[in-house]
């Protein structure tokens, strides 16, 4: 496989697992415990590790979520908890998750290191968040939760590089979301209110962006060469199948 194609196949699967520890009930009971919603603890917990700065830096950063539902949770957030210490609890709860779902999946320990050389490789530039987590301190040592941490920075840097894409192709985020498979119910759930624009049109340039994503991303792909890439792929397909069902 070549480092594109391994982006390609890798993509949902990173997606799907690189967040689903965020709809776990245990982690939003960590929210409750913070005094903060639901929302607040989505998006201080993922923006937090950009530190204290001011909501329009979030909402340019995230880029898919409206900046109106952006400052809403990020500021809610702040007028109790620093952005940072959500962001921590966040980490903490991603390393749960992940000793709890991945920790006896088939051969986690090679997955969580080849996602670890993954994120080493990934170019950061003009991705702020994956260079803010990336930075972030990790101390569970165990597979499961070295596993969980690399599926959310990947997870990160697919985001970052699919906003630039988007913005290449001359979409805007809202109309990004529109296109996509979701459509009206994503882009309302994301907090962009009508009239939506047609959909027709917008489209292709979606599918152009999600190719040029794959691209921006297989940099970081390279590093495992082409055994190592099909491997990952194949790993996360069973991890996916394990957290689902184990």
């Amino acid at each position: 496989m070549t480092p594109e194609q391994v982006a390609a196949a890798c993509k949902p699967l990173v997606l799907e697992l690189g967040e689903a520890f965020s709809r776990c009930p245990s982690t939003l009971r960590r929210a409750r415990l913070l005094g903060i919603s639901g929302w607040a603890f989505y998006i201080t917990g993922r923006a937090g590790a950009l530190g204290d700065v001011r909501a329009e830096t979030v909402a340019s950063a995230l880029g898919f979520i409206a900046p109106d539902a952006v400052a809403d949770g990020w500021d809610a957030a702040a007028r109790g908890v620093p952005p940072l210490e959500v962001a921590a609890a966040n980490l903490a709860e991603c390393c749960r998750w992940g000793t709890s779902r991945l920790g006896d999946a088939p051969g986690v320990s090679r997955l969580a290191g080849l996602l670890g050389r993954a994120v080493d490789a990934a170019d950061g530039s003009a991705m702020p968040l994956f260079a803010a987590w990336r930075a972030m301190p990790m101390r569970d040592p165990s597979a499961g939760a070295r596993a969980a941490v690399g599926l959310l920075l990947l997870r990160e840097h697919f985001a970052g590089a699919y906003l630039l894409a988007v913005r290449a192709s001359g979409l805007t985020p809202m109309e990004a979301v529109l296109a996509g498979p979701e459509g009206e119910a994503g882009a309302a759930a994301c907090g962009w209110a009508p009239p939506y624009p047609p959909v027709g049109p917008l489209v292709r340039r979606r599918i152009w962006a999600e190719a040029v994503t794959d691209r921006l991303v297989s940099p970081a792909f390279h590093a495992l060469g082409a055994a190592g890439g099909g491997e990952l792929v194949d790993l996360l397909t069973a991890a996916r199948l394990h957290a689902r069902h184990g």
